[in-house]
């Protein structure tokens, strides 16, 4: 009996420890029914301070349970300890999922990532696929100067100047236009861009994160939104008056991309974006929107996605260092 009870412990423990060691870094969430199914959508997952970490899952779970798509979630892993630290720059695993992914949504910032992990990213980018790219993708990598991946680097000089933001999405880091943690972002959609079809059913876009500094968009560009710059860090706060305002900066825009191989890769990027942000239905229903979009479905656009939250979802405030420690992909996967 002894030897028996000894025996399972070990089969138990050695299942277990298996199961463990061969759970993949990041999450799928299946497609199913709905315009979305077949498609696949990849969302990385990689910044210090706006919990891309929370918010992405949480928008991967609408898209696969209120669309249809088949969604990845990957995330900045620890590879010691295996759990998601944003702080961790060099390693997110799993972007070879692009090679058969659809659209790409990013939220990173300051990445190193090798070349196992990078060149995926890159291949995807010369694909001509589409992106959309939040908040912190405007300075999505910085990579020493003797790296071959130097020129994606957020303040690259030379010919590929301001890097992988200002070259392929319009724009690198410039500033924080509105005071940072202290003026609220109010989102004013561009008259002449009113009818688009990703700005159908979006009309009230609040947040508290501030809006970015913008020096000058490509002729490329088209700008969906405006970000009007707040006096506090509610949604009835006053905008701030004077010449922050006057004119407002650009927060959500389109822009195409043509790269040296001739194709153009078309792209949404939104400064505006954190995890507190996505509490915003008319964000999420512009996200839910733009991934229609950019996957072939705009006819299926009608300005009434579901875009009912999936699960429940408490995002942490964003910071540096307030991430919540101890978390793993399996933490963020679909619950019963």
């Amino acid at each position: 009996m002894r030897f028996f009870s000894l025996a399972l412990a070990m089969t138990l423990f050695v299942s277990f420890a298996t199961s463990s060691s061969a759970a993949d870094p990041w999450v799928v969430y299946p497609g199913g029914e709905g315009p979305g199914a077949g498609k696949h959508i990849v969302l990385v997952s990689g910044d210090d301070e706006y919990r891309s970490e929370e918010m992405l899952p949480a928008l991967g779970k609408i898209l696969s349970q209120r669309h249809g798509f088949k969604c990845t979630v990957l995330f900045p892993i620890d590879p010691k300890s295996g759990e998601i630290v944003p702080t961790h720059q060099t390693n997110i695993p799993g972007t070879k999922a692009l090679a058969d992914a659809d659209l790409m949504i990013m939220l990173t910032r300051f990445r190193n990532l090798p070349k196992e992990q990078m060149e995926p990213i890159l291949d995807y980018v010369k694909s001509g696929k589409p992106i959309i790219a939040l908040r912190t993708s405007t300075h999505a990598f910085n990579f020493p100067k003797d790296s071959p991946y130097a020129k994606y680097t957020f303040n690259a000089g030379g010919d590929f100047k301001g890097g992988f933001g200002r070259q392929i999405l319009g724009e690198t880091w410039v500033n924080h236009h509105g005071h940072h943690g202290r003026e609220s972002t109010r989102g004013v959609i561009n008259p002449a861009m009113k009818d688009h079809p990703i700005l159908r059913g979006v009309t009230d876009i609040w947040g508290p994160t501030d809006v970015y500094g913008i020096t000058k968009l490509p002729e490329t560009a088209e700008v969906l939104v405006n970000g009007q710059v707040l006096n506090g860090m509610e949604p009835n706060d006053p905008p701030v008056e004077g010449k922050k305002n006057d004119p407002m900066m650009p927060i959500i825009w389109l822009n195409k991309y043509t790269g040296e191989n001739g194709v153009v890769t078309p792209s949404l990027t939104s400064t505006f974006g954190s995890a507190v942000d996505f509490e915003s239905e008319d964000y999420r229903r512009l996200l839910v929107n733009a991934s229609y979009y950019f996957t072939g479905l705009a006819d299926k656009i009608d300005g009434k996605a579901n875009v009912e939250l999936v699960g429940e979802y408490e995002p942490t405030f964003f910071g540096f260092g307030k991430f919540k420690t101890g978390t793993t992909p399996a933490d963020y996967e679909l619950k019963k």
